[in-house]
């Protein structure tokens, strides 16, 4: 029995439609944890088991984690908490759920950096490794996906690219990092999920296939587009001030700060490519699939 958090995101979406296709295969079951059990797509009905609620919560937990051999989780971003209370506030029901029921392998979404100088200092970053330090203290064998930031987070852009041509971030213009597709970290947690003969903890990273800047990405998504479309930096202390006016609390504003400043001064490039933690997307590959839709809709 595998159990699924977060399954209508972008990453455990193309997770749950990985499983169903290979799970049966396995031999496994599989049981998601949901909100609203109508935002799953049409081919898990039936087939999966649905437990409705928060996973958050421990009594959502209980049900959920009863007979269950491996655990896929992510800490939702709750923007009106500070990360810490946010991230490990959320976890805690999970490791004493995962203690009573005796679960044996956990596959969590996290982040690159640890063992970094920079990790102490790293905003929601620094929350998610604190996360992994929890549930590596329960006793299960656990594995953290250690990501770069997402392809996915330039469609929060797709408005400005289409209507100004423009995308916005707070790192250097030519400053190269990895970046990933989530579906890519779909991927390696369902290799991990279906074939648990590992133990112990450990990190495993995602890299995709080379690292970028946000000018190779302006000069890739142009011709993707075909329009011109370019890079514009801007100051932290105004990307503050643009979320606190949101409405965000301001602790969780200042862990976004933090994380980007730290990912601009390199937080993300201390693992080295291999072909054990490169993915396959690229993204000219993505761009084509993925946003360029979202821009010309």
């Amino acid at each position: 029995m595998i159990v699924i958090t977060a399954p209508t995101g972008n990453i455990g979406r193309p997770l749950l439609s990985r499983l169903l296709e290979s799970a049966p295969a396995a031999g496994e079951e599989l049981r998601v944890i949901v909100r609203d059990p109508a935002r799953l797509p049409d081919a898990a009905r039936g087939r999966v088991e649905v437990v409705t609620g928060s996973h958050g919560d421990a009594e959502v937990l209980d049900r959920a984690f009863a007979g269950a051999d491996a655990v896929f989780w992510l800490v939702p971003p709750d923007a009106s908490l500070a990360p810490y209370d946010g991230f490990s506030g959320f976890t805690r029901p999970a490791v004493k759920a995962l203690a009573a029921h005796g679960v044996g392998h956990v596959v969590g979404v996290s982040a690159l950096g640890r063992g970094t100088p920079l990790a102490a200092r790293a905003g929601l970053v620094t929350a998610s490794l604190a996360v992994d330090d929890l549930i590596a203290g329960s006793g299960v064998a656990y594995r953290a996906l250690a990501n770069p930031s997402f392809f996915e987070n330039l469609l929060e852009e797709s408005d400005s690219i289409r209507d100004q041509g423009v995308f916005t971030d707070v790192v250097e213009a030519d400053r190269k990092a990895p970046l990933v597709a989530t579906a890519d970290v779909a991927a390696v947690a369902a290799g991990l999920l279906l074939d648990r003969s590992w133990t112990g903890i450990g990190d495993v990273p995602v890299l995709g296939p080379e690292d970028l800047s946000p000018n190779d990405l302006a000069r890739i998504m142009t011709a993707q587009l075909g329009r011109p479309v370019r890079y514009e930096r801007r100051p932290l202390d105004e990307l503050f001030t643009t979320l606190v006016g949101y409405g965000l609390n301001e602790a969780f504003v200042q862990g976004i700060v933090d994380m980007k400043r730290a990912k601009d001064e390199g937080l993300d490039a201390g693992v080295a490519r291999t072909p054990d933690t490169a993915s396959p997307t690229g993204f000219a590959q993505w761009c084509a699939r993925t946003l360029k839709p979202a821009v010309l809709a």
